[in-house]
């Protein structure tokens, strides 16, 4: 059972701007009301501008918070897009390697977040996927959404997830995040569930994955010029025969990335040789719903064999709300009883 957490921030600083301020206690409270001791890193609260340039300061704080015996989860503040920097800080002397070494600490985030999990896979560390702390803990209705708060509650309870289901619902995001909307409900909507585009309706693996666009930051440089050499250098994303018999995730963010930015994403990971490796790929919500059919028909339209196990609209990622994925840990996916059941 989860006893201290440790709010960290690993991409974007927004966590320390005042204009945040409001989300920061309302998120704070509620961890504290489970009872938990909660700290923030050295670094976490030192606003956009800073955290932007110290790449090194963000680094330090993950090793310092793996080495604190004391705690017990590293929960990140939010994505952003430029976690990638942190690699030579964590893997040119091994660094991160020694720190998970006998380490059994939660850590949970998404979005540009994915680098992180890619970067804790590549040195045998499991971890989880699905939420963050500004857009989970510091949600401005009255209580976190009853489905993000119920995988929440398993994980600090329990330090696993067993079975995930989709969600009865789903939300529209918010476009104000101001002081003035405490309290305030979202927008709901009737989900439509898991649903297999194709292939066996039960397979098996290891998931790994994330935020298809923070994936294909490193296969191309539009966004940071040093993307993809970084990425190389120390070889992040697995090669082909590493993927066998994993589970394929993919979630896309808030960007709302156009369909055809979108098939050259799916084009990027089809080039790897992972659609020939993975026993299946499961593929969240898109946000909102925008590009819903249009990225399912480019899914099947790049994926040459019909055979692979196809899951979408699973309520992972930017899409609330959100369950948590664990990821290197082995899962069934049972289609026949529309679940993800995890080796616990």
């Amino acid at each position: 059972m989860v006893k201290k957490v440790a709010i960290i921030s690993l991409s974007r600083g927004i966590l320390g701007e005042p204009f945040i301020s409001h989300e920061l206690k309302i998120g704070l409270d509620r961890l504290k009301n489970y009872g938990l001791e909660v700290v923030t890193t050295e670094s976490a609260l030192k606003g956009v501008e800073y955290i932007k340039n110290n790449p090194q300061a963000r680094a330090k704080d993950l090793l310092d918070a793996l080495y604190d015996k004391s705690v017990d989860m590293i929960l990140c503040a939010i994505g952003g897009d430029d976690t990638y920097k942190l690699l030579p800080y964590l893997f040119e002397k091994d660094e991160l390697k020694k720190a998970v070494k006998d380490n059994k600490k939660i850590f949970l985030g998404y979005s540009d977040t994915t680098w992180n999990h890619f970067m804790f896979n590549k040195v045998g560390f499991k971890t989880f996927y699905g939420q963050a702390f500004i857009t989970d803990l510091c949600e401005l209705e009255n209580e976190m959404l009853p489905y993000s708060k119920k995988y929440f509650e398993e994980l600090i309870n329990k330090n696993s997830i067993s079975k995930i289901e989709a969600s009865d619902v789903w939300y529209t995001e918010r476009t104000d995040f101001g002081i003035s909307q405490i309290g305030i409900k979202r927008e709901v909507h009737k989900n439509q569930g898991f649903q297999l585009l194709q292939g066996s309706a039960v397979f098996s693996g290891e998931i790994l994955g994330g935020c298809i666009e923070s994936i294909y930051d490193m296969f191309d440089g539009s966004r940071y010029s040093d993307t993809v050499e970084l990425c190389k250098k120390y070889n992040l994303f697995p090669a082909a025969k590493e993927w066998q018999g994993k589970i394929l995730l993919l979630e896309s963010s808030e960007e709302k990335t156009k369909p055809e930015l979108y098939r050259k994403m799916v084009k990027a990971l089809k080039e790897a040789g992972v659609f020939n490796s993975v026993s299946g790929v499961l593929v969240g919500k898109p946000v909102d719903e925008i590009y819903y059919n249009e990225y399912k028909s480019i899914l099947l339209e790049e994926i040459d064999d019909k055979n692979l196990p196809l899951v979408y609209n699973v309520n992972v990622g930017h899409a609330t709300p959100h369950c948590i994925i664990p990821l290197g840990v082995k899962c069934t996916v049972d289609m026949n009883e529309k679940c993800i059941l995890f080796d616990v």
